[in-house]
């Protein structure tokens, strides 16, 4: 799961190796977790969402200890005066997807197999619970030196800039909690799947290495029969450059990829904690919302964004997002010009 959620977290989500840790640590403590299809959800449940925010370089030194997302929780039901009887993921990644099992362990919940974005995008307000109408606030945010804030707004994107300034005074990494919803807005608003299509990923990829068959085809077919439908490689190289830097609490940066066939032009990859658009001289590749997968040559294993470093051999994947991340109100939300790219939304199939 945390090798698929990594995929999915299209360079960002934070590292699966630290997620797979910390999802382990707490099903060895507190027992395992029950992950709940999105469908078997009762209308009257409550639920709420939680995650990691910041730059996913920062978890390099600065380790959680475990709680932090447990303070979150106990603060967000003290707030709203609400018992929560499920969690969801708000993101896909290699902490974001496991961060909910760590919470869902320690609290004896389910984890509803879904999130609010299919993938993983670096602002709070990107979200489909957002797109579709479920408040973000209040907002719990908690670090690992057992301080919580709560943030109340009636804005999504106010939530996101309140909570980033937080968090960059917290060492640049937090836990938070918030979009609560209720069984019968969940199944309305979320992107289905995700958990369970992040095991098929993980599992695709140690299945072919171990019968020694390209991982990279395998995934292709393994996502035609999935909701997701198409993957495609859009560049398959080495790289000669990353541009990195920390601003306003994410990574942002360029990688360009120089492909192994000497008639193609350098593609270069923009990131904001994500892979959000992939060019070759000029030519649009791939762009969000759709995914952009940085994957490890011979092994497939996704590269996230902090861990990209020159000479690394790489396929580039690009994989189409389900319908409810295309609708017009979507776009508007985390389409291109959402980041302030100056290209138009181009489905990757076409």
């Amino acid at each position: 799961m945390a090798v698929g959620a990594a995929l999915l977290g299209t360079g960002g989500g934070g590292d699966p190796y630290i997620g797979k840790l910390m999802a382990k640590a707490a099903i060895a403590k507190f027992g395992p977790v029950d992950l709940l299809p999105l469908n078997d959800v009762p209308d009257t449940v409550e639920i709420a969402a939680c995650g990691a925010m910041g730059a996913p370089t920062i978890l390099i030194e600065k380790m959680p200890s475990g709680e932090e997302i447990g303070q979150a929780l106990r603060a967000y039901e003290a707030r709203t005066d609400k018992k929560i009887d499920a969690i969801i993921p708000f993101e896909a990644g290699g902490i974001n997807s496991m961060t909910p099992i760590m919470l869902a362990a320690e609290f004896r919940l389910p984890v509803i197999d879904a999130d609010g974005m299919g993938r993983a995008f670096p602002q709070l307000e990107m979200e489909t619970f957002h797109v579709y109408g479920v408040p973000a606030c209040p907002v719990t945010v908690a670090d690992e030196q057992g301080n919580v804030v709560i943030i109340e707004t009636d804005d999504a994107a106010k939530a996101e800039w309140l909570a980033r300034g937080v968090t960059i005074r917290m060492g640049g990494q937090s836990y938070i909690v918030n979009y609560g919803m209720d069984g019968q807005t969940a199944r309305r608003v979320s992107v289905p799947g995700t958990m369970s299509l992040a095991i098929g990923i993980g599992r695709t990829i140690r299945a072919a290495t171990e019968s020694h068959r390209d991982p990279v085809a395998d995934l292709i077919t393994f996502f035609s029969g999935t909701h997701y439908e198409t993957a495609r490689i859009l560049a398959s190289g080495k790289i000669v450059d990353v541009s990195r830097r920390e601003q306003n609490g994410w990574s942002v940066g360029v990688v360009t990829i120089e492909p192994f066939d000497s008639t193609r032009k350098p593609v270069s990859i923009q990131i904001q904690n994500e892979n959000l658009v992939a060019e070759e001289d000029g030519k649009v590749l791939a762009i969000v919302p759709d995914l952009i997968c940085i994957l490890e040559a011979d092994t497939a294993e996704p590269i996230t964004t902090e861990r990209l470093r020159y000479g690394q051999r790489v396929n580039v994947l690009g994989v189409k997002v389900p319908p409810i991340m295309r609708t017009p109100e979507a776009l508007a939300v985390f389409g291109p010009a959402a980041f302030g790219l100056a290209h138009e939304y181009a489905p990757l199939e076409a």
